[in-house]
């Protein structure tokens, strides 16, 4: 209880700094950033790129996709807690029918049935919804392993692990962990091809990262509707009426 309190004591602090980062200053932290980018992109390489592509070549396809679709169901979870946090009430109340739909008859979301019967896909998260109600997105953070951030997004990231993502309720540590890893090389294979076109087509690759997450996350707050500055480029979330 104690551990869980101090983080939220630590979202607070970095939602609020959050705040406090220019639209000309998004990543003051670009020394450090490109460190821990250099540390990922090896490990990636020697470690979990492999892993991931053994997963996929080993895996028979109806198995992968019915992983990916357990994961997706469960982040469906997430998404209609998300929206109603944004008072989007009717998008909340169709994600929570995907889920208990895929739940029961797609036998713990193994196999999509909302997709067939037409129900929609939205994706949510809790950074999402502090850009909603006008937090900026702060620094632009790279994290060890998980890749491209911000300040908001990662406060929002721990904040949902914390509190609505029902991996987070599994007690036992090892059963956790185990269901976490799979995430990971589940989600690593879905972007297997991508990682291959990144490291080819982009001159300087972590200064492509950070913009094409920067203004995907710019484009995800504003629902599609991104406001452009003079130069072009997309105005903070914070500076984005809802």
């Amino acid at each position: 209880m104690k551990s869980k309190f101090l983080t939220l004591i630590a979202i607070g602090l970095i939602t609020i700094m959050s705040g406090c980062t220019t639209v000309d200053n998004r990543d003051p932290l670009e020394g450090i950033n490109r460190g821990v980018y250099k540390f990922n992109d090896v490990s990636d390489k020697a470690v979990f790129k492999p892993i991931a592509g053994a997963y996929k070549a080993v895996m028979p396809s109806p198995v992968r996709s019915g992983v990916n679709n357990f994961f997706a169901n469960l982040k469906t979870f997430v998404t209609s807690i998300n929206q109603v946090l944004q008072f989007k009430f009717n998008k909340a109340a169709e994600s929570a029918g995907r889920f208990v739909i895929n739940s029961t008859v797609g036998i713990a979301g193994l196999f999509d049935v909302a997709s067939k019967q037409g129900i929609p896909q939205y994706k949510e998260d809790f950074g999402q919804t502090l850009g909603y109600w006008g937090v900026g997105n702060g620094a632009y953070l790279v994290i060890p392993f998980l890749g491209p951030s911000t300040l908001r997004d990662g406060a929002g990231f721990i904040a949902e692990a914390y509190t609505v993502d029902p991996i987070g309720y599994i007690d036992d540590p090892r059963t956790r962990n185990i269901v976490l890893g799979t995430k990971f090389i589940d989600a690593r294979a879905e972007l297997l091809p991508g990682s291959d076109l990144l490291d080819e087509a982009a001159l300087d690759p972590y200064s492509f990262m950070r913009d094409a997450y920067l203004q995907r996350r710019a484009n995800q707050v504003a629902d599609g509707e991104v406001t452009k500055t003079n130069d072009g480029f997309e105005a903070d979330d914070s500076l984005k009426s809802k």
